[in-house]
C-alpha cells in the first residue's frame, strides 16, 4: 500500500533542511489541520491553496508531488 502524500513528505522533513520541499514538509508536521489521510492530488492542493501560506510557491508543492507519485505510485 502506498503512503499518503503527508507521510511521504515527512520523509523529507528535516529542521536544518535549506531546500524547498524540507521548509515545506517542516512546516506541514507543525499544520494541524494538513489533509494528513489523503493521496488526492486536488484535495491536497485546494488545502494548499487557502491555508498553505508557509509555501512560497505552488511550485514546490507541485514539485514535491511529482516525486510522491514517481516514488510511491509509479504504476497508478
Amino acid at each position: 500500500m502506498a503512503k499518503t502524500f503527508y507521510h511521504f513528505l515527512m520523509t523529507y522533513r528535516n529542521p536544518q533542511g535549506k531546500d524547498d520541499i524540507s521548509h515545506f514538509a517542516n512546516h506541514a508536521y507543525h499544520d494541524h489541520s494538513f489533509p494528513t489521510r489523503s493521496s488526492d492530488y486536488d484535495e491536497v492542493s485546494r488545502y494548499l491553496e487557502l491555508n498553505g501560506d508557509y509555501l512560497s510557491s505552488m511550485t514546490v508543492f507541485d514539485n514535491a508531488w511529482e516525486l510522491y507519485v514517481q516514488i510511491e505510485k509509479p504504476f497508478s
